[in-house]
């Protein structure tokens, strides 16, 4: 690693980073899979939000394209992944980031020999079947005679499956009548899952977080994959001169050395944007560059809810919120500050595009 001198602006490193997103031109509706891998996989806490956040970045996406890719053509897989939050990540790239994501501890939880049992029992219960979570703990006491491992399945909220989830024992399966079901992802995932080096992904994941959500500090870089100090120190060393640690008006960040100058040539666009909760661009940007303290509890809310947002120029300019109201749809947009009369115009067209996803017709409160 190496710390080079940069004159680099906010303004040039969102522009940059905008771009990457898919927030300043949009793919096309083939792109979707590729899209999600761009930035780091889909956050799928609600699947509304997964969907709205394909929304954004793919111009003409069709309602149902998001689940046809997840669960007919099994492209993306939905899975407990970075932070222990459920994401969509690409089927084709499973295997590194299951390599990176076994280096997980039980963050949190006690009794590793209790994880253990149960993360290879359920990985027997799954294989080349699909089973919800009571048919799931069902067969796990039968294969392990231990009815408190059933429970755990039954009343952990999830939180118990996850070490499954990252050691590539169990990803997620169509529902069935409103019943959440899982699989394995070796007999869902078609062609099954690479194996990976630890190491070499731990590197690549690194690689692909700095190109989509560069300039990061070291801090907020680790914040996102959750990893602590020591582990971000090693992942970002392993980069070796392929990242460098920047100024960015005074703030210093870390960014892939060949995007430094690439970002320095950035002329900024005027670009407004609808983003929906827990939007990936809001969970993995850094808030003190993004938004005003004052304004951080209206957008980064109790019990880990990440609010829609308006994003202006890459900044949090304020929330939104959407209804179905029979066949309207009604937006209300709530700015923090008066916006420019280019932003109004843009957050309105996007108002407009949502509703004809929809297809209804759009009631907007301009705030």
């Amino acid at each position: 690693m190496r710390r080079v001198p940069s004159d680099l602006s906010w303004e040039q490193a969102l522009a940059w980073r905008l771009g990457r997103h898919h927030l300043l031109h949009r793919a096309a509706p083939p792109d979707l899979v590729r899209v999600a891998g761009d930035i780091c996989g889909l956050h799928a806490q609600l699947m509304s939000s997964a969907e709205l956040s394909a929304w954004a970045r793919v111009e003409g996406l069709q309602r149902g394209a998001l689940d046809h890719a997840l669960w007919e053509r099994r492209e993306l897989v939905k899975l407990w992944a970075m932070r222990g939050t459920l994401h969509l990540l690409p089927a084709a790239d499973l295997g590194i980031w299951l390599a990176a994501l076994g280096t997980y501890t039980g963050r949190g939880m006690t009794g590793q020999y209790r994880n253990d049992a149960l993360t290879d029992a359920i990985a027997t219960a799954l294989q080349g079947r699909v089973l919800s979570r009571a048919e799931l703990a069902v067969t796990v006491e039968e294969i392990t005679g231990d009815p408190s491992l059933a429970e755990v399945i039954r009343f952990s909220w999830g939180s118990y499956l996850k070490p499954a989830s990252w050691r590539g024992r169990l990803c997620f399966a169509p529902s069935e009548d409103g019943r959440v079901r899982f699989t394995t992802p070796a007999t869902w995932i078609p062609g099954g899952v690479s194996s990976v080096d630890r190491a070499a992904a731990l590197r690549e994941v690194a690689r692909r977080f700095l190109a989509a959500y560069a300039p990061i500090s070291a801090k907020h870089f680790g914040t996102m994959l959750g990893f602590g100090p020591a582990r971000r120190r090693r992942m970002l060393e392993s980069l070796g001169d392929e990242a460098v640690e920047v100024d960015v008006d005074g703030e210093r960040v870390w960014v892939l050395a060949a995007d430094v100058d690439v970002i320095a040539s950035v002329e900024p666009a005027e670009t407004a944007r609808l983003l929906p909760a827990f939007d990936p661009w809001t969970v993995g940007t850094s808030r003190t560059a993004l938004l005003e303290p004052e304004q951080k509890a209206r957008v980064y809310r109790p019990q880990g809810w990440i609010s829609p947002v308006l994003l202006v120029n890459g900044r949090t300019a304020g929330v939104w919120s959407h209804e179905l109201r029979g066949r309207r749809l009604r937006v209300d947009l709530e700015p923090f500050q008066p916006l420019p009369a280019w932003a109004r115009t843009q957050l309105e067209a996007e108002a407009e595009r949502l509703a004809a996803c929809f297809d209804r017709r759009l009631t907007l409160d301009p705030g």
